[in-house]
């Protein structure tokens, strides 16, 4: 089998359908519903970090999963088979494979996660049974390397420990990351508020939240320095209205806006009639956006290197005419003291919204020269840039000891690399 290339003289070669069985039990009462993740296995739902749905309504064509057990999807085939910890009850949109043979479980754990397993797969369903469901028929005449027992378990105790102290690696170098992005926000919040001179007198802003701020500072409401606009409701749109990418101007949505850029590598597109009828809300360079409506409002984004013509979708507002510095604006937007009005008064829990009206009405604090302005935004721009690039180094490490990761486990679960 060409993925699995030369094993040791001692190991077998076996299809899955004599490994594994198809035991797709349906639902038995008082089991717990477990999800099917692709980086955790299956777990208990409550352990499953992002919101899912839970079904309603009768349980009974739920599958029953086992310690133990693999699940595999029906409907798709993304990664390899998924290992149970736990007893409880499938999606019946998964097939449960149980052992028909002594095997030790954690070794097929470590093997049906291995990327050229998954490769094999995904390269043999595809071109049988494209476009539909994958069927454990099929999947059971695939080859899988076995191990003598022993040297099974011998294998799982070792990838455990390794994979344990990779992932731990991992976890302390994302730690590393936030602390960094919170030590980021840190300064960026101290020079927006309080300046960059530690000797400059403070003197009481007049606003209890706000409190003291240097003596030479002003607090001026939004609407001073700037102009904002929203997509007229009449001027709104349906589907009819969203067109392919080159017949019509990107329609920018929060999804856009990222931490600390834009990106626009998966977008809409609003036809060019639309985009002309509202010509108060075609993008420019150095335009920022503001999330009004949705899960995400108060999100702020500065426009740079847009790619083409550009509106902005419903969710958002646009500042525009602004009389100061545009990136000085995006940090201070950004800072906990306008974040702060964000949080006060959103109205509704189902849809949030801010009005505009009361974006402008917000109160920020502006130093009196632009020279001091400018000051400050090249110091942001500085940190923004040392921290950025030491993110990146991270990110980076991050993805080499990922790919170690893979191809330590790729070469013990086929005999390439031999682990006493």
């Amino acid at each position: 089998m060409d993925w699995i290339g030369e094993i040791p003289d001692k190991w077998e070669i076996l299809k899955l359908k004599f490994l594994f069985k198809d035991v797709s039990v349906k639902n038995k009462p008082d089991l717990e519903l477990l999800s099917v993740t692709q980086d955790k296995g299956v777990i208990p739902r409550s352990m499953v970090e992002s919101r899912m749905v839970m079904p309603t309504g009768n349980l009974e064509s739920f599958k029953v999963i086992c310690k133990g057990d693999f699940a595999i999807s029906l409907r798709s085939f993304e990664g390899g088979l998924e290992y149970s910890e736990y007893e409880g009850i499938i999606s019946p949109a998964y097939t449960v494979l149980k052992s028909q043979k002594e095997i030790n479980d954690n070794y097929f754990k470590f093997l049906f996660k291995s990327k050229a397993f998954i490769a094999e797969l995904q390269l043999s369903i595809v071109g049988i049974r494209e476009g539909k469901n994958i069927s454990y028929e099929e999947l059971k005449y695939s080859y899988t390397p076995i191990p003598p027992l022993s040297e099974q378990q011998t294998i799982a105790t070792f990838l455990d420990d390794k994979t344990a102290k990779i992932d731990q690696t991992i976890a302390n170098k994302q730690t590393e990351i936030e602390l960094l992005k919170e030590r980021r926000q840190i300064l960026i919040q101290k020079a927006v508020t309080k300046g960059l001179d530690d000797t400059v007198k403070l003197k009481d802003s007049g606003v209890d939240w706000i409190g003291e701020i240097p003596e030479h500072w002003e607090v001026r409401k939004l609407k001073s320095f700037c102009t904002a606009f929203g997509r007229i409701g009449f001027r709104g749109y349906t589907t009819a209205d969203l067109v392919d990418e080159g017949d019509g101007a990107i329609t920018i949505s929060p999804s856009n806006i990222k931490e600390t850029n834009m990106e626009f590598n998966s977008n809409s597109y609003l036809s060019w009639f639309k985009y002309n009828e509202s010509p108060e809300i075609k993008i420019r360079e150095n335009d920022i956006l503001i999330v009004k409506t949705g899960s995400t409002y108060g999100k702020i984004g500065i426009v740079k290197n847009l790619p083409q013509k550009a509106t902005i979708n419903p969710q958002l507002l646009v500042l525009k005419k602004i009389q100061i510095k545009a990136d000085y604006l995006y940090e201070l937007l950004k800072s906990d003291i306008f974040q702060l009005q964000v949080e006060r008064n959103v109205i509704g829990s189902t849809i949030p919204t801010i009005s505009e009206t009361k974006i402008l009405g917000f109160s920020v604090l502006i130093p009196s020269s632009e020279e001091e302005i400018n000051e400050i935004s090249d110091y942001i721009l500085n940190i923004n840039e040392k921290i950025a690039k030491v993110i990146t180094l991270k990110e980076q490490e991050i993805e080499k000891l990922k790919e170690y990761k893979t191809v330590l486990i790729d070469n013990v679960v086929t005999g390439k690399v031999k682990i006493n």
